[in-house]
């Protein structure tokens, strides 16, 4: 973006999930205009013409070394995420990326330093931190309405069977990021430590593409601050379950917790620490709304998927750029939230030893 030009003109890459952050860049009031990329020339005509967008690329390396854009937003394959954000950054574009960040510590190292190198904005696109029960926490956590936060617990089951092939035997750790993220960004703080277990069996030709043999890891984590610690399970393969992507955060006033349903449990002060201390229990309905901070011309799109967390995700990269400040969850952010997963799946493989988790500050 140049000195003399205030909107953000921005490329979306990859447009099978791609397509909802397209239409909301298309109408952000700072941006400029949006470009499409994708390898697939027959999606790449149907998505320009149902957004009404003609700057279409059938190349992403076309797209980065562009001087059309100043930002691109990736929704690539996992395999592509380190070396296109890298590729992105160096040829001085913002970059956004869907999750995860990288797949190894010198991945995230890379991108860190390119980021800080060059000037240049990162954000990885975690769509957990911004849905509408995660704001809700967060401001009853601002507000004081939990008390002391005395542990938490994410979970991510989902079934890649029948996925495209690089999911295959994945690494349950290495795409932990939406359950590891809201536990991170509500502690305010980074994982230091972590004791991780493989549980259950996987068919050989799963284990064959990343020597992966568990299609479900549960870790223990070590929080960087004192006395809190949190507790992750991740399931990709094997597993009766329908999908569950949520988190719980379980307070000395209020505790939150979602399984299926989310609910709030709050200690009645007439029997504060007396024997059989009674709590209330209730759900949450309806479900909260926080369009309220978002642009008019966007809040239409806070009923799309994960639970309307991509217009907020969207907005905050944009307005990043435009403020000339780190985007909320910037380069560091992404690598603490990822590196734990990452160490995670170390300390499954080294059966539950405790691995030390790199700062990237």
């Amino acid at each position: 973006m140049s000195a003399n030009r205030p909107k953000v003109r921005i490329a979306v890459v990859g447009l099978i999930f791609g397509y909802s952050f397209a239409e909301i860049y298309k109408d952000h009031p700072d941006v400029e205009y949006v470009g499409l990329c994708d390898m697939n020339v027959d999606l790449l005509k149907q998505r320009g013409d149902e957004l009404g967008i003609e700057r279409r690329h059938a190349s992403v390396e076309e797209v980065i070394a562009s001087d059309q854009y100043d930002a691109i937003h990736l929704l690539t394959p996992i395999p592509t995420h380190a070396q296109l954000t890298l590729d992105a950054l160096n040829a001085g574009k913002h970059c956004a990326c869907a999750v995860p960040m990288a797949t190894s510590l010198e991945e995230l190292s890379a991108i860190v330093e390119a980021s800080r190198r060059n000037e240049r904005n990162y954000m990885m696109m975690e769509t957990a931190v911004y849905t509408t029960y995660y704001l809700h926490i967060k401001q009853l956590i601002e507000q004081g309405e939990f008390g002391h936060i005395q542990f938490l617990r994410g979970v991510h089951y989902q079934d890649m069977e029948g996925w495209p092939s690089y999911w295959m035997g994945l690494p349950p750790m290495h795409y932990a990021t939406h359950a590891v993220g809201p536990l991170l960004a509500i502690a305010n703080t980074r994982a230091k430590k972590v004791h991780c277990l493989g549980s259950g069996f996987m068919r050989e030709e799963l284990q064959r593409p990343y020597g992966n043999p568990y299609p479900i890891e549960c870790a223990i984590f070590q929080l960087d601050k004192e006395n809190l610690a949190a507790e992750v399970s991740r399931s990709l393969f094997h597993m009766a379950r329908s999908g569950a992507e949520t988190f719980s955060v379980y307070g000395e006033e209020l505790s939150f917790e979602w399984l299926d349903e989310p609910v709030m449990y709050r200690r009645r002060e007439a029997n504060a620490y007396a024997r059989g201390t009674e709590y209330t229990r209730h759900s949450i309905d309806p479900e909260p709304d926080f369009r309220h901070l978002l642009p008019p011309e966007i809040r239409r799109y806070a009923d799309n998927g994960h639970h309307g967390s991509h217009p907020h995700l969207a907005h905050e990269f944009i307005r990043s750029i435009i403020e000339k400040r780190q985007a909320s969850i910037n380069a560091v952010v992404s690598a603490d939230w990822t590196a734990a997963g990452i160490c995670a799946h170390q300390s499954a493989m080294l059966g539950g030893a405790v691995v030390e988790i790199p700062s990237f500050e």
